[in-house]
């Protein structure tokens, strides 16, 4: 009888244990990388997959190495993405009065998706859902420019070096450069055709060689949209300000952009930009990056 009643509480035991491995078999094989969960909610097992297969690629080269060097002097990229979406402000303020670009916005730097909210009327937002730019506000004229462009072009700059790790990026060293006295590793970024809305894009980044910190990046806006016959705007040169470390990660507080000179410099000062309120999300709702009933789709 003993005998028996052992045998029968270590089978419990072992069914129990099973049954919870079985769950957690489950709930890592919804977290598929490819598709559409929000960063908070992929396991932990995900996240150090993504990074290693990262690392292993960006270190098979010293443009990469540069990169990953970078990643690492910023908070690492396994602390991005397990800190969850990142939520901040981000305004783009032209010198010359023209359109002012605001929005408190969050992303989901596991997906890319976006949800931005107006920052004088919390009711007008605009997002990204991974296939669908959309928009949802009373007044029309709540958001006077492209929303569908603007949707994740600030993470391009605030997300950087991190947002490298990815299929489609190609990085290429370029001459060491001298920047407000210190020496720079240069790394030209480019994308391969079909890697979002503007592949012939490229930056430039400007990482310090002795800490590995951003400290510029050398951009074009080729967007088809507004260029329907190819081309681009001429090259301008970001200035990077300030840090702000939240969670880990480290930020700038903003950016001075200016046209790029013929000698590589920065020129005319055209856009003031102001990063604030910088902040990741843990307890999002699971529909918080789809498109809200009474929405429009934007093309």
């Amino acid at each position: 009888m003993r005998i028996y009643s052992k045998a029968l509480i270590i089978l419990v035991l072992l069914t129990t244990i099973a049954c919870k491995e079985k769950s957690k078999t489950e709930v890592e094989a919804k977290a598929n990388p490819a598709e559409t969960e929000s960063s908070q909610y992929i396991p932990q097992s995900w996240i150090l997959n993504r990074v290693e297969k990262a690392k292993s690629k960006l270190e098979e080269t010293e443009a990469g190495s540069i990169v990953w060097n970078a990643m690492e002097a910023h908070g690492g990229l396994a602390k991005w993405y397990s800190n969850g979406p990142l939520s901040f402000r981000f305004n783009y303020q032209p010198v010359d009065g023209s359109t002012q670009r605001d929005s408190y916005q969050t992303i989901d730097t596991w997906s890319n998706k976006a949800r931005h909210t107006s920052t004088t009327d919390s009711t007008a937002h605009y997002g990204w859902t991974g296939d669908t730019a959309w928009m949802k506000a009373q007044d029309s004229t709540a958001f006077k420019y492209d929303t569908k462009f603007w949707a994740l072009t600030p993470i391009y700059f605030l997300g950087q070096p991190f947002i490298l790790d990815g299929e489609g990026v190609n990085l290429e060293v370029l001459p060491k450069k001298m920047y407000k006295n210190k020496s720079h590793d240069v790394v030209k970024v480019t994308f391969d055709e079909g890697t979002g809305d503007a592949p012939d894009d490229y930056y430039i980044l400007y990482f310090q060689e002795d800490n590995h910190l951003l400290s510029a990046i050398r951009y074009i806006v080729s967007y088809p949209a507004y260029f329907k016959d190819g081309g681009h705007l001429p090259e301008k040169f970001m200035e990077v300000i300030g840090e702000n470390r939240v969670d880990g990660i480290l930020f700038p507080t903003g950016y001075k952009t200016h046209w790029l000179t013929e000698d590589e410099e920065p020129g005319e000062y055209i856009t003031k930009i102001d990063v604030s309120d910088v902040h990741f999300e843990n307890n999002l709702p699971q529909d918080f990056f789809d498109m809200p009933e009474g929405a429009k789709v934007i093309e």
